[in-house]
């Protein structure tokens, strides 16, 4: 019974992870696809770019709580015993989260690079990784301009930065569990940002104002 409950969390983390709230926000206010300009995602700096700042901000939280959302779900039904004790299954909810905004089931799964997403997810999981992340993210941007860059290298640093965490700061019972969750996050983070990385070869990616 604990993995068809356990099905239901991931269920719940994709699905919260899926609603595009950067399409709607520029489908509310402009009547546009956002993903029909720009980087092509539905993400807060493509938003920004189609339908102001502000806009941008908007989803940048939003999508952030979804992905906390889904991994304080999964923290809640482990805690309360509606799991088994897995911690397996707060650690998938993170990373399928991520999966359901790059891969939207209402958007026929074209969707945003699920940054902002990560975000919120591992900030619940590993807080002081994705806060040294951040410091790397606007270190990157502020010297190259290239958001894609700075999303792809921060990402990429969190599977360390939480490894390193533990060696150094407070041991983590759960080490490989959030090391691989984190790693296969930043994967398909990197994966999203296929498009970016090609533009950056080429010397064709925008560059943030």
């Amino acid at each position: 019974m604990a993995d068809w409950r356990g099905f239901i969390v991931i269920l719940i983390a994709y699905l919260l992870g899926s609603i595009p709230f950067g399409y709607l926000i520029v489908r509310a206010s402009r009547g546009a696809d956002v993903r029909e300009s720009g980087s092509g995602g539905t993400g807060a700096t493509n938003v920004s770019r189609r339908a102001g700042k502000l806009a941008g901000v908007v989803t940048l939280i939003l999508d952030a709580s979804k992905g906390a959302a889904a991994v304080l779900i999964a923290q809640w039904a482990l805690g309360f015993g509606f799991l088994s004790d897995m911690y397996g299954w707060v650690a998938a909810a993170a990373f399928i989260a991520i999966l359901g905004h790059v891969f939207p089931v209402w958007l026929r799964f074209r969707g945003g690079k699920g940054v902002a997403t990560g975000v919120g997810a591992f900030l619940v999981l590993a807080p002081a990784a994705v806060a040294l992340a951040g410091v790397l993210f606007v270190l990157i941007v502020m010297l190259t301009r290239f958001v894609s860059l700075a999303s792809m290298l921060a990402a990429a640093s969190i599977p360390l930065l939480i490894w390193a965490g533990h060696l150094y700061l407070r041991p983590d019972a759960d080490l490989d569990l959030t090391v691989s969750a984190a790693s296969l996050s930043a994967l398909l983070i990197i994966f999203a940002h296929r498009g970016n990385m090609q533009r950056l070869a080429q010397g064709t990616e925008s560059k943030f104002k």
